[in-house]
C-alpha cells in the first residue's frame, strides 16, 4: 500500500469510529438501514470489529469500526481496519478524538507496510483521507522514517553489513544535501578510533565510523547510534537462540536514520550531526579476547570482561568524537542491554538522562503521540561496578544487577559534560499487532522529533 493519503475525498466512504458506550448515540443519527444492519449483525463497537453497510445499488455506503473504549485501545488500534476493509479510499467523520487523528493516521499509513525485499507480493489499495487538522506532508515524512528503519533491521547481515550500512546513510545523506564520511578499515587506528577497530576487525567486513552532518543554522545536535550489523557475542559466543535476532543489533543506527531523516526532511532549524559505528562483532584469530585493556578515543583505558558487551566499546569512541564539538544536545540509541528488556518489555523505549527538564519534556511529548518511554536513572552510586581497577573501566560488571544502568554509566563517561541522552531500545517488535507486525520497529524517535523543539530550546 502506498504510503500516502487519498489524493480527493470525492467517492471516499464515511467511517464512523465507534466506541461501545457511544453506539447508541451514534445509532440515533443514523437511517434505520443502517441501524437495521448494526442489529442484525450485532454489531457492539468491539474492538476491531468492522460493520459494512452496503448503499442500495451495493457498494459500501457507510463503514462503522469498533473502538472499544480508551482503557481497551492500543496504539495504531484504527490500523486494524485496514486489513479488514475492501480497497477504497476512505474518510474519518465521526467518532475518532482530535488528540489521537496523527497518530491513528500513521498508523493506517504504516498499516500498509511489509518487507518484502525477498517474497513479492501485491500491494492493497486501502486510502485514507487525511482529516482536517492533521499535516498530511508530516504523517508521511514520519511514515517514511519508520518504513526506512523497519527495512534496515529485517534485512539480513548477508545484506546489511557495515558496508551496506555506510552505502544506506550515504543515501540518505545525498537526498538531503548533507555532507558525507567514513572512516574504514585500518584508517580508523590512525584517526583515534581503537575500539571501534578492536570491535570490529575479525569480520571479512572492515569496521567503520559513518558520519554526516546538515543544517547551517540552529543548535547543534548529534545523534550517535550503535551499528552492530551482527553479533556473535565474539568469542564469548553466543547461544544459537539468542543469535537468531542479532540482525537487529544495529537498531539504534537504524533508528537515529529514521530520526534524521524527519529532522532533515522536515527542515527543522537546528544543525544535525551523526554518527554510526558499524561493524561486525565476529570469531576469528585477531577478534580482541575476555581480559584484553583497550584503550578508548577519550584515553580512557577498559578492561573486557566480555566481548558480548561490544556495543558500549564502539558507541564510547564515537561519542568521545561527539563531545569535542560540545553540541548543545547529544542523543544515542542502542540495542544495548537484555537488562532493559527484562525492565521495561520490548514495548517502552527506557531512557537516560541527567537533564530534569528535558526528560519531563520527553516525556509528556511521549504521552502526546503514543510512543512510549520510561525515564531511567543514571544512578551515580552505581559508578563503583564500573571500576575494575586494573582499568579506568569494566565494560561488563559482575554480579548481574542493574545492567542497563551500568552500560549507560559507561557511556556517561565519554558523553561529555553537555547535555546527554541515552537510549537503551529494543527496536523489535515480537509479534504481529496493528501498524506493527513482527520484525523492525522505531522506538522513541517520534517522541523525539515532538519534544525536539523544546528540548533545543532549553
Amino acid at each position: 500500500m502506498p504510503f500516502a493519503f487519498a489524493d480527493t475525498a470525492e467517492n471516499a466512504i464515511p467511517l464512523h469510529v465507534i466506541e461501545t458506550a457511544a453506539l447508541d448515540d451514534w445509532c440515533v443519527d443514523q437511517t434505520e438501514t443502517v441501524v437495521n444492519w448494526v442489529r442484525l449483525n450485532g454489531f457492539t463497537g468491539k474492538l476491531g470489529s468492522a460493520l459494512l453497510v452496503p448503499g442500495e445499488t451495493g457498494p459500501i455506503a457507510v463503514v462503522g469500526y469498533g473502538d472499544a473504549d480508551a482503557r481497551a485501545r492500543g496504539r495504531y488500534a484504527l490500523a486494524g481496519a485496514v486489513k479488514k476493509l475492501p480497497e477504497g479510499t476512505y474518510d474519518i467523520v465521526w467518532g475518532l478524538p482530535e488528540h489521537l487523528l496523527e497518530t491513528e493516521c500513521l498508523g493506517w499509513l504504516l498499516a500498509g507496510y511489509r518487507f518484502d525485499r525477498y517474497n513479492k507480493k501485491k500491494d492493497r489499495d486501502v486510502r485514507l483521507v487525511a482529516p482536517a487538522g492533521v499535516d498530511a506532508d508530516r504523517v508521511r515524512i514520519i511514515a517514511e522514517a519508520e518504513t526506512l528503519l523497519r527495512d534496515l533491521v529485517n534485512t539480513p547481515t548477508s545484506d546489511m553489513g557495515p558496508d551496506a550500512l555506510e552505502a544506506a546513510a550515504r543515501d540518505l545523506a545525498e537526498k538531503h544535501g548533507a555532507a558525507f564520511s567514513s572512516v574504514v578499515g585500518d584508517d580508523l587506528l590512525d584517526k583515534n578510533f581503537p575500539m571501534i577497530h578492536a570491535v570490529g576487525r575479525a569480520s571479512a567486513t572492515p569496521p567503520r565510523l559513518i558520519e554526516f552532518t546538515w543544517g547551517s543554522d540552529g543548535p547543534l545536535l548529534t545523534l550517535v547510534g550503535k551499528g552492530v550489523c551482527f553479533d556473535t557475542g565474539g568469542l564469548d559466543l553466543k547461544g544459537a537462540s539468542n543469535m537468531l535476532l542479532m540482525k537487529k543489533d544495529m537498531g539504534g543506527a537504524a533508528n537515529v536514520l529514521g530520526l534524521a531523516h524527519m529532522i532533515m526532511a522536515l527542515k527543522l532549524r537546528l544543525r544535525l550531526r551523526v554518527l554510526i559505528p558499524a561493524v561486525e562483532n565476529s570469531v576469528a584469530g585477531n577478534a580482541f579476547r575476555p581480559g584484553d585493556i583497550l584503550t578508548s578515543r577519550k584515553g580512557l583505558t577498559v578492561e573486557i570482561n566480555n566481548t558480548d558487551a561490544e556495543g558500549r566499546l564502539v558507541l564510547a569512541d564515537a561519542l568521545a568524537l561527539a563531545a569535542e564539538d560540545e553540541p548543545e544536545l547529544v542523543i544515542s540509541m542502542a540495542t544495548l542491554t537484555g537488562a532493559a528488556r527484562v525492565a521495561l518489555g520490548s514495548d517502552i523505549a527506557p531512557f537516560f538522562t541527567d537533564d530534569d527538564a528535558g526528560a519531563d519534556t520527553l516525556s509528556r511529548a511521549a504521552r502526546e503521540i503514543d510512543d512510549p518511554v520510561w525515564r531511567m536513572p543514571f544512578h551515580t552510586p552505581y559508578e563503583s561496578k564500573i571500576e575494575p581497577g586494573i582499568a579506568n573501566l569494566d565494560n561488563a560488571p559482575s554480579g548481574g544487577f542493574a545492567g542497563a544502568i551500568t552500560a549507560a554509566l559507561f557511556l556517561r563517561r565519554f558523553a561529555g559534560e553537555g547535555r546527554y541522552m541515552h537510549f537503551d531500545i529494543y527496536s523489535w517488535s515480537s509479534f504481529n499487532l496493528p501498524a506493527r507486525p513482527k520484525g523492525g520497529c522505531g522506538q522513541g524517535i517520534r517522541a523525539l522529533l515532538q519534544a525536539m523543539p523544546d528540548l533545543l530550546a532549553k
